[in-house]
């Protein structure tokens, strides 16, 4: 009988392990368009609320790209999907800062911006997949 209370408690053990290493190697699908409101602030344009449209269009594993709108128009950005499987970074050729994100939930992520220099900004939404 504890012989069988052993096997038991092993076999679940692994199976425990297995499933935890495949959730955590589980790359996110991030395709999708994410709306939400954006706050910034910096020393030329102050406190700022606005809304900000993120599509990601395309995702091969951890590398994505896409485009993202704002007042002045519209850039192009590609980025990655840190091994943690939560945190993202993209940046654009056109632009001297960089986006920092976070999945907060399949729907829901965070994206902050900064940017250092005479533009200096920092400003961050949450933005909700649609």
């Amino acid at each position: 009988m504890v012989l069988k209370i052993m096997i038991y408690f092993f076999f679940s053990f692994i199976f425990f392990i297995c499933k935890t290493s495949y959730a955590d190697n589980h790359i996110p699908n991030i395709v999708g368009t994410w709306i939400g409101e954006n706050k910034t602030i910096s020393e030329q344009r102050g406190l700022r609320t606005w809304e900000k449209k993120v599509e990601i269009l395309e995702q091969n594993g951890r590398r994505f790209k896409g485009t993202f709108s704002y007042t002045d128009g519209t850039k192009n950005f590609f980025g990655v999907i840190h091994p943690d499987n939560k945190t993202l970074t993209w940046v654009a050729s056109n632009s001297r800062g960089y986006n920092l994100g976070k999945i907060l939930s399949v729907n829901k992520i965070s994206a902050c911006y900064v940017e250092s220099g005479i533009d200096a900004t920092a400003g961050c939404a949450e933005l909700n997949r649609k």
